[in-house]
């Protein structure tokens, strides 16, 4: 039943809840009050209704003429305007090099991959996290080292976003959450060496060490993030003995040096000398060879000579004295002497030999005799030879030079 319909008993009810039946000054005042609202409110709603009605091209006065399907009509249309354009407003990108972490009303939703997207405008929150580049984060500081010296340290450290979900939302500042747990990591390694070691020789394992506790520290917390690699740039002494300490370097370098060069003479001369060991070895061996062949050679001919001997003594012993006797004489000047005579003939049968030798060589096709021949070339006399030490290698030579003649 409508408000104001007869027949409700007089009690005639207003949209707003309140009743015409008051009596009195205040129920006319309340009447009155009504009645200007509900004319307030009717002239909101004309003058809409004539502005929308201008807006579609109706002109006519107080409102007379107006559609009203029009003006539902146009209403529709602007939130249909509305929501093409939050549709749109929606569509974004992503880079190659980035990944989309995707909140929706505050909350994570998921990750997105590179190329076009689309989001809930007002609702979904997209931010980019960059993880293919490689980040670089530098510390430095003056440190105590465990000889308690003072020394001045930079490291750099390099990483990369792996997780952009925990990268934004497990720890609220992971770059200077991985400075501050940088610093204490070189801190704490640079106090276990000395200065010396950390300035001179030890950089390599001060650097591996850091690495490794750095490492440790922020894994726990799931930064999101992971090491490449940690560089230890520079380490210097303070101002006031930085000099003493680069008289210490330049002596390290200058021992090193050193080293080196004794290695490189050691290369140089340990071949030489264990081949020239090698060749003493191999020369005693071939002697030991030659001996021993000589050896079993004499044995073998004295075995011959032994059972000519037992058959005929005296031509064997006969035929020794002579051969020991060319061997002995084979070295010596020749001479001639007469038994019964006081007179002594020498004759210079070593000059002439010697240049019946020169002759007969200047004659001769050169031939080139190695170190190797001559080591191995046995020492017999050889007929040519004159002077000491030199002796005739046919025994005839020696029972036709060397002869004893008695005077008719």
């Amino acid at each position: 039943m409508a408000w104001n319909q007869p027949g409700n008993n007089g009690q005639d009810r207003d949209p707003w809840g309140s009743s015409n039946n008051n009596g009195g000054n205040s129920g006319g005042n309340n009447k009155g009050g009504r009645n200007r609202g509900a004319t307030d409110l009717d002239d909101l709603f004309r003058k809409l209704s004539q502005k929308l009605g201008g807006l579609g091209g109706n002109k006519g006065g107080n409102g007379s003429g107006q559609n009203p399907k029009f003006g539902g009509r146009l209403i529709g249309l602007a939130i249909a305007v509305v929501v093409v354009v939050w549709v749109v407003s929606g569509f974004y990108t992503i880079k190659e090099t980035e990944r989309g972490v995707v909140t929706r009303l505050g909350k994570f939703s998921h990750i997105v991959q590179p190329g076009l997207n689309w989001k809930m405008t007002f609702i979904d929150r997209v931010r980019a996290v960059n993880v293919e580049s490689v980040r670089e984060l530098a510390t430095s500081g003056v440190m105590l080292t465990s000889d308690e010296n003072v020394v001045r340290a930079e490291m750099n450290v390099q990483y990369r976003v792996t997780d952009p979900e925990a990268y934004l939302f497990n720890v609220t500042n992971p770059d200077n959450s991985l400075r501050q747990a940088t610093d204490s990591a070189v801190r704490g390694v640079v106090g276990k060496y000395t200065m010396e070691k950390i300035l001179t020789a030890d950089r390599t394992i001060v650097r591996n060490d850091t690495q490794k506790v750095l490492e440790e520290t922020i894994r726990p917390y799931h930064m999101g993030i992971t090491l490449l690699d940690v560089n230890f740039q520079t380490a210097r002494p303070p101002e006031e003995v930085k000099a003493a300490f680069d008289d210490v370097i330049a002596a390290r370098e200058e021992e090193q040096k050193t080293i080196r060069e004794a290695e490189a003479y050691k290369n140089s001369v340990l071949p030489i000398a264990k081949g020239y060991a090698q060749r003493i070895i191999e020369e005693g061996k071939a002697y030991k060879v030659s001996v021993v062949l000589n050896a079993r050679g004499e044995v073998a001919s004295f075995a011959k000579i032994l059972p000519e001997y037992k058959a005929a003594p005296e031509i064997t012993r006969e035929r020794l004295y002579i051969e020991t006797m060319e061997r002995v004489l084979s070295n010596t000047r020749k001479v001639i002497a007469n038994e019964k005579s006081n007179n002594m003939l020498v004759l210079p049968l070593d000059q002439v030999l010697r240049s019946q030798a020169e002759a007969a060589k200047a004659n001769a096709p050169e031939v080139k005799v190695t170190p190797e021949h001559r080591s191995t070339t046995h020492s017999t006399p050889t007929h040519g030879q004159s002077g000491y030490g030199s002796g005739y290698g046919d025994s005839s030579n020696l029972r036709g030079d060397t002869t004893r003649q008695g005077r008719p």
